[in-house]
């Protein structure tokens, strides 16, 4: 009887990133200006400007420095943001984060140690179905902006 021999892992070209993984911002990057997509971001670099993820994840590391109003359905921070967060679901401050900005979300996560300075605008899920929060930053820096659409 012949054995047939079935590729493993291993003996396969190397994976290749999943829809499930999220797009990451690595230590060396400085982004400045507007992110636009529609997956995760991780970011362990520096983002100044805006990030507009409306459907996503997005997660700033230990090491991140952000200065941009973001927008997704889910915030993680780790690292240190500087500006608003809308998010249409969760926002989580870890014990090492901190937050210098406004949040808007359905919920909201404050760790041990966390630093925040803002306020706080809980929305109710009915919110989220029939209006978005679009976010910017003004081109002299001077002032945000935040108005509601109406999808």
């Amino acid at each position: 009887m012949a054995v047939i021999h079935e590729p493993t892992p291993s003996s396969t070209s190397p994976a290749s990133p999943t829809a499930t993984d999220p797009a990451t911002i690595g230590k060396s990057l400085q982004i400045k200006g507007e992110v636009i997509g529609s997956e995760s971001l991780y970011i362990d670099g520096n983002v100044e400007g805006a990030i507009n993820l409306p459907h996503n994840r997005v997660t700033v590391s230990r090491d991140a420095e952000v200065s941009a109003n973001i927008t997704a359905r889910e915030v993680v921070v780790f690292g240190k943001v500087s500006g608003n967060i809308y998010a249409s679901d969760r926002v989580d401050i870890r014990s090492e984060g901190s937050l210098t900005g406004d949040v808007t979300a359905q919920r909201i996560t404050i760790g041990d140690g966390a630093f925040f300075k803002g306020g706080i605008d809980i929305s109710t899920p009915g919110q989220g179905k029939h209006g978005m929060v679009v976010a910017g930053i003004s081109s002299d820096h001077s002032r945000t902006i935040a108005t509601a659409v109406q999808a």
